[in-house]
């Protein structure tokens, strides 16, 4: 709850001595204070500017942007590219590069929908680059025309803090001193090298992290990706779409293993399909090199393999970017995962610093980062105390199957506690799946089987990134099932597959 100014027990109405009408109302009228306008938060003679944003990532350029909406003065201090790891070498350059696969796929399979192709579909590589990276610029020069469009100053270099007002941000031999009333911390987070025995070396030695995989240099004839999060299957779908033969190493029991199991089986079957190599419950036990490339030991169990591949992709392991920034010395406190926040309104323990995205160490999502920018700037600006809500957090990977989920798994709903229901369908006999020859995955709802509050969705098939919204909104409202089995679907869609879930979990599926 947001703390209220108490009102104070002095009239301010003017006098209550009983006068004549007239005159009462005049004097009524000329007591009442005058309010002032007053704009918030500008700079004055203390402070160069309202807010410092430092990281313009997806929530660092969002927050900068919201408070500049807001009436504050911005600035954005940013060591490198607009636009973050998502935008240069994470979301966007990705699934550029999954675009392209997936259409080399539609070609080398139009048959299925009766379409002749003559000759052989192939990928152009450099051009499939080119083309990535011309997707990158654009949208980095479309955050610097935000920028301008809103009057926010973009500072380039690397920031530390000299006090809890005062950074100083240094480029080359140029240092610049900048004083704000506020801050906003969004440096994001990089990639890190797992500590494998034997396994040394960046991308001249073939290996690589997420952030060299956007820019590989050709296509490996083999490769081994450590990490079945959706770092490595996304990749492992665009590389084994290139050509190459995949193997993805997991020592969980399934790939996915932050969302519903059911969702990181059905993958791995379905990658396999696809002729990827899923091994779960396994772990890389050590590597040798192998002329350019790798000897890899892979351990299940009791069972060793050892297999030689051209590179070995990381496709976990990153920390946030805190370094050399004097954060403790001023008050703002770190754990092993990043900043430590004072509560959710995302304030760290310097009243006047906010912190938002990969650098707190929570869900490490550019949406989730946007969202909690908006949190800070508006608290940070306004006074308000919003907190950050993190019950309606879509999650989605952007293999072929897509995988999407929000909201609790069936597992985690068990382990609260929940008596639950599960309601399942499968995408296969829908009429628009029939048609377009997408008919792998399903959609699965779990609910609180008492009142039937949603708690969670979760999906696997193809568009379900886009059609996973319908959940978050159930979450967010609080919906229950008889509210989403009353919301007609249009037909024939995908879509009809949640409507179907949702009755399922009720015992009264029309199609199952």
């Amino acid at each position: 709850m947001s703390k209220q100014t108490p009102r104070s027990s002095t009239p301010t109405n003017g006098p209550v001595a009983v006068a004549a009408p007239i005159e009462s109302l005049i004097r009524d009228i000329a007591s009442i204070p005058v309010v002032q306008e007053q704009e918030q938060l500008m700079a004055n003679e203390n402070f160069d500017i309202d807010l410092v944003v430092i990281g313009a990532g997806p929530g660092g350029y969002v927050a900068a942007i919201r408070a500049a909406q807001l009436g504050a003065k911005v600035v954005v201090v940013e060591k490198e590219y607009l636009g973050g790891t998502c935008l240069n070498w994470g979301c966007i350059p990705s699934k550029a590069l999954i675009a392209s696969v997936e259409r080399l796929q539609h070609v080398k399979h139009a048959d299925k929908l009766a379409v002749k192709v003559g000759g052989d579909a192939s990928i152009d590589f450099e051009a499939m680059m080119a083309r990535k990276d011309k997707i990158v610029q654009t949208q980095r020069g479309g955050v610097g025309m935000l920028f301008k469009k809103n009057g926010i100053r973009h500072v380039e270099g690397f920031a530390s803090f000299v006090d809890a007002h005062t950074i100083e941000v240094t480029k080359d031999d140029k240092k610049e001193t900048i004083r704000a009333k506020n801050f906003v911390l969004a440096m994001g987070s990089s990639v890190i090298h797992l500590p494998v025995p034997g396994l040394e070396g960046g991308r001249d030695e073939n290996v690589w992290t997420s952030d060299d995989a956007v820019n590989a240099p050709f296509v490996p004839r083999k490769m081994v990706i450590l990490g079945g999060g959706a770092v490595g299957c996304e990749f492992g779908y665009v590389f084994n779409g290139l050509g190459s033969e995949v193997t993805i190493v997991e020592m969980m029991p399934q790939l996915l293993p932050v969302m519903d199991s059911d969702l990181g089986v059905e993958l791995a079957k379905l990658l396999g399909r696809q002729g990827i190599k899923v091994k779960v419950g396994a772990t890389i036990d050590k590597c040798e090199r192998s002329g350019n490339g790798w000897k890899v030991t892979i351990v299940k169990g009791a069972d060793v393999e050892v297999i030689e591949v051209d590179v070995v992709l990381l496709g976990v392991g990153r920390k946030a970017n805190t370094a050399n920034m004097n954060l403790e010395n001023i008050g703002v406190r770190l754990h092993k995962r990043g900043v430590e926040l004072l509560d959710y309104t995302m304030r760290t323990h310097v009243p006047n610093i906010y912190a938002i995205g990969d650098v707190t160490g929570e869900m490490q999502l550019a949406h989730v980062a946007s969202a909690e920018g908006i949190i800070a700037v508006t608290n940070a600006i306004t006074g308000s105390q919003k907190k950050m809500d993190y019950k309606a957090v879509p999650s989605c990977v952007y293999t072929n199957p897509e995988v999407s989920g929000v909201g609790l798994t069936q597992a985690e709903a068990e382990a609260k506690g929940y008596e639950v229901t599960v309601g399942k369908f499968n995408f296969r006999p829908l009429g628009k799946a029939m048609a377009t020859t997408e008919q792998d995955g399903f959609v699965k709802v779990v609910c609180e089987k008492k009142y039937g509050e949603v708690l969670g969705v979760h999906m696997i098939g193809a568009h379900v990134t886009d059609m996973i919204h319908e959940g978050v909104v159930a979450l967010k409202l609080e919906a229950t099932l008889d509210y989403m089995v009353d919301c007609i679907h249009a037909h024939p869609t995908m879509s009809e597959a949640v409507l179907e879930a949702f009755e399922d979990a009720q015992g009264h599926a029309i199609h199952k």
